[in-house]
Order: structure tokens, then sequence, then C-alpha cells
């Protein structure tokens, strides 16, 4: 099975699990771009969408996102690692961006970081 990166790389997925680290590739790089998005939007905000924290959370979240994505997309048997920590890291900027109030651009990087959080979670658990 071929596994496009939104139309720039290429790789063949073994078919066992192939549908499986699809997606989770595709949900690192939507949570990747969306968080890329907040943290551009949130350093032009006031407090508490600039605060540090959040700032660098989110950063955290960019880079291991990207991390995960090419670990699999290179097939390394040691995806399950970086999927297990992109897990974690998803997962409290989920809860982060959540804190936001009703902001709809941090409700939907929230709901991107869970979706990356629940698929690298399982994709963590499944090689473990």
């Amino acid at each position: 099975m071929k596994c496009p990166r939104l139309g720039e790389k290429e790789i063949f997925i073994m078919p066992a699990y192939a549908s499986e680290l699809y997606r989770c590739i595709q949900d690192c790089q939507q949570c990747h771009d969306l968080c890329w998005s907040a943290y551009t939007y949130c350093v032009q905000r006031p407090h508490p969408h600039n605060e540090p924290n959040h700032l660098r959370l989110l950063l955290d979240c960019i880079q291991i996102c990207q991390t995960s994505a090419d670990f699999m997309l290179r097939q390394s048997d040691l995806h399950h690692h970086t999927c297990g920590a992109c897990a974690e890291i998803c997962q409290q900027c989920a809860d982060d961006c959540e804190h936001m109030g009703d902001d709809l651009h941090m409700k939907s990087c929230a709901a991107a970081c869970r979706r990356c959080a629940d698929s690298c979670r399982q994709m963590a658990m499944a090689h473990a």
C-alpha cells in the first residue's frame, strides 16, 4: 500500500497495519500544521494565549508530531517510542488549548491534538 505525505513523499507500508499507520501519519501531520497555525495566532494575542509555557507546549507538540511522522514514514522499528511521547505531549497540548475558552482557533487545535494523541497511543500500544 502506498502512503503519500500530502503529495510530498511516498512510502510503501506493510499491509498488516497499513491503515492504522497511514491514519497516524496523517493525524500527526494535521496536528503539526494546526499547532503551527495556533502558535502564529497565539504570539499575536494577549495573555493567556501568549503565555510562555503555552507557546513552549505548542512548539513541543509541533516538533514531536513531525518527528513521529518521520519515524513512521521511514518505517523505523522505533516509531512506537516516538508515538508514545507524541501521544502524551499532544494530550497535554489539547488540554492546554481547551483552557483558552471559546476561542474557535484553539478548539480546532485541541481537537487535532486529541485525534493525534489517540492515533499515536494506539500505535504505541500495538507495538509495545
